[in-house]
């Protein structure tokens, strides 16, 4: 996935993982990207296959929705 700048070049996102990931070799676990007008989310272990998107308020919404439970 590219991200093209204002200024029309390409930058490559800089996709993220979570710390509190369980697995023994690392891999089970979802990838978090945020730009301006999304937060795209994608399976760690399915890098090119389908992602989610979301607006930064929904996200916002989600995130306070799982750290209650």
């Amino acid at each position: 996935m590219i991200h093209k700048s204002s200024a029309g070049g390409a930058t490559e996102l800089k996709w993220l993982r979570s710390s509190y990931s369980s697995s023994g070799d690392g891999n089970d676990c979802v990838e978090v990207v945020t730009t301006p007008a999304t937060v795209h989310v994608r399976d760690s272990k399915d890098q090119p296959g389908p992602r989610l998107g979301f607006t930064p308020t929904t996200w916002e919404a989600f995130l306070a929705y799982a750290s209650e439970r």
